[in-house]
């Protein structure tokens, strides 16, 4: 009784270690839990916080002084007869502290737009990995389900072979399909594996994902076509790929760094007010004072030039990446055509008509009515034929994700 009991304790717990999900839970879990793009949101925080930071003066200085020795009456630090003080303040020339706003805004665009392209590529290794388990627990099933036939053959077959009714060859000869079987399922569940650990990353969930998704929805997404054609996706990426629109507003930022750079060789002026009691012209007199630098050279001449240059820099490495994203478009285009063409030739029919044929093959061999050469020489090809039917699929639904991350909206009806 109690071997019972703990069988269904352990078979309890390994059920609720599965977690039965959609992508889109698994999409909700992904933005409340992945620690990269929590990680990723303090960039924008301390760009915000570079704003706000550009945007203090420098405090106001203040000094004083006292008389350290008075001769006259032969007195130290007489603060009574002698005494005085001064305020000054920085005074921004230029357009500094504008300049250096808009540039700290600038920044936070920035960090925007590396939050938006880490979350678009983090998404896709989330709906690859996603289908890439859905499609592995399908070949596992399959796999499972030819294992469980071959195996009980293959046990009838050596209890017959070691009776001498059947030759050792025969026998042989289902080992070899049941080896083959058994290493396809290996490989199957080390990649189950790794897509499982992927997922629990990502999402922050520590159970195995079990993903849901109906056999009808999953031909509704491999028959999803683009919207428009090859010219229309690159005219989209451009307009909304977040590594594109990166490098565009790196330009701009660095305009505007140069421009700031360029107003630092502007002198500021330091205003302020001095008071001083009896060593002045007057007696407890108030004076203003005023102070600028003497322009004989332009002293950030250096750092201007510099920032000149990365301005043609990044104008150059904007040029590359329209090219690298229009080629990439183009590339990742004609692959899920070709895929998705391959995949159409293969109608649901045949799908059907190759499992009618699967159970009349073993329907057969159990009458009697196909040799076991014939017999075998079929579940060789089926398993190799219905692993690559998932595999195709899989390809399918992994090019439409990346020409989605590559053009970065809806694109699919």
């Amino acid at each position: 009784m109690n071997k019972i009991a703990g069988l269904f304790v352990v078979i309890s717990s390994v059920i609720s270690a599965q977690q039965p999900m959609s992508l889109v839970e698994c999409e909700n879990a992904f933005q409340q839990n992945n620690l990269q793009l929590l990680a990723e949101q303090y960039s924008i925080n301390m760009a915000d916080a570079d704003i706000l930071q550009a945007k203090i003066w420098e405090l106001p200085q203040m000094s004083g002084y006292i008389n350290g020795y008075n001769p006259e009456d032969r007195k130290f630090l007489d603060a009574g007869r002698a005494k005085g003080f001064e305020v000054t303040q920085l005074i921004y020339m230029g357009g500094k502290k504008k300049n250096e706003i808009a540039f700290a805004k600038s920044n936070k665009e920035l960090a925007q737009l590396q939050f938006s392209q880490l979350l678009v590529e983090l998404r896709t290794q989330l709906q690859t990995n996603y289908y890439n388990l859905y499609y592995e627990k399908l070949k596992l099933e399959n796999v499972n389900k030819q294992l469980g036939y071959m195996n009980d053959l293959l046990k009838a077959y050596k209890i017959q072979s070691a009776k001498g009714n059947v030759s050792l060859k025969d026998e042989v000869r289902l080992q070899s399909i049941v080896i083959q079987l058994n290493n396809d399922k290996v490989g199957i569940n080390k990649n189950l594996l790794e897509f499982e650990q992927n997922l629990k990353v990502l999402t922050g969930i520590t159970e195995n994902i079990e993903p849901q998704i109906s056999e009808q929805e999953a031909k509704e997404i491999l028959a999803a076509q683009p919207f428009g054609d090859e010219a229309e996706l690159k005219r989209k990426a451009l307009e909304n790929n977040a590594d594109y629109l990166f490098i565009l507003k790196l330009i701009d930022n660095s305009k505007l760094y140069a421009q700031w750079q360029k107003s630092l060789n502007v002198p500021d002026l330091n205003v302020g007010m001095e008071y001083d009691q009896a060593s002045g012209t007057f007696n407890n007199e108030i004076n203003l004072k005023v102070g600028i630098p003497i322009p004989l050279w332009k002293s950030n001449k250096g750092n201007v030039e510099k920032a000149n240059y990365a301005i043609k820099q990044n104008q150059k490495n904007a040029e590359f990446q329209k090219l690298s994203l229009e080629t990439k478009v183009q590339s990742a285009f004609q692959v899920w055509k070709t895929q998705y063409d391959q995949l159409s030739e293969i109608k649901s029919t045949d799908l059907s008509n190759l499992d009618l044929v699967y159970d009349g093959m073993l329907k057969n061999f159990r009458n009697g009515n196909i040799s076991l050469i014939e017999f075998t020489d079929f579940m060789e090809s089926y398993r190799q034929t219905a692993l690559q039917i998932y595999d195709m699929k899989n390809d399918l639904m992994e090019s439409a994700i990346q020409l989605n991350q590559l053009v970065q909206t809806k694109i699919f009806y």
